[in-house]
């Protein structure tokens, strides 16, 4: 793993909280299992976590626990899709997604006044593409169509949405998250979306107040 570790040890005095609260949270699945790194030390076996992604769950499981149960933020954080469903007007008056992105998708997806959360995920993740300022709405289409036709195959286990362009040729996979990726030299990288990133994200501003 590249990302900076940290130990359970200053995890726990970084962030104030106990090892009872780390391993409550952890059982009512909060904390991912597999961010709990077994490695070898000079006192032997000991535990680490990925530093930034711990620290900002910890951060949210803490300005949240007080409007929200366990179970509710476990729902919250859990990569699985949700049965929510949205008013298409709603997700663009809340600014979850643009009017351009729902316009241009419409004729791919299919006029509709209520998505699913599937479809309000897919919409999330061409706008954030969109927005990020390296992909068209030409290269929305195809990004819509794999998503459509691909994502439910992985039942809500953790995957990533891979866009590559070769000679301005653009493509789109996904795959589970980790995995290594390798290419030829003429093909560019341009974006790796983290999927249970973006459904954790669109469950936060789908149930915020």
């Amino acid at each position: 793993m590249d990302e900076e570790l940290i130990s359970k040890k200053d995890l726990l005095e970084l962030t104030g909280i106990s090892y009872g609260q780390l391993y409550r949270w952890k059982r009512k699945n909060l904390l991912p299992e597999e961010w709990f790194i077994r490695k070898s030390a000079f006192t032997g076996q000991e535990t680490f976590f990925p530093k930034q992604m711990m620290l900002a769950r910890i951060d949210k499981i803490k300005n949240m626990k007080d409007d929200l149960s366990l179970d509710e933020l476990a729902e919250v954080f859990s990569p699985v899709p949700t049965d929510l469903r949205i008013d298409r007007n709603e997700l663009m008056k809340r600014n979850i997604v643009s009017l351009i992105t729902a316009e241009y998708a419409e004729p791919i997806m299919g006029p509709t006044q209520v998505y699913t959360f599937e479809q309000a995920l897919y919409l999330y993740v061409f706008d954030f593409c969109l927005q990020s300022g390296e992909m068209n709405l030409d290269e929305g289409k195809h990004l819509l169509q794999t998503l459509s036709e691909n994502y439910p195959k992985f039942d809500g286990k953790p995957s990533e949405l891979i866009f590559m362009r070769k000679m301005g040729m653009s493509v789109f996979l996904l795959l589970s998250s980790g995995s290594e990726l390798y290419t030829e030299n003429s093909v560019k990288l341009v974006l790796r979306v983290h999927m249970a990133k973006k459904v954790e994200e669109l469950k936060m501003k789908i149930t915020a107040v």
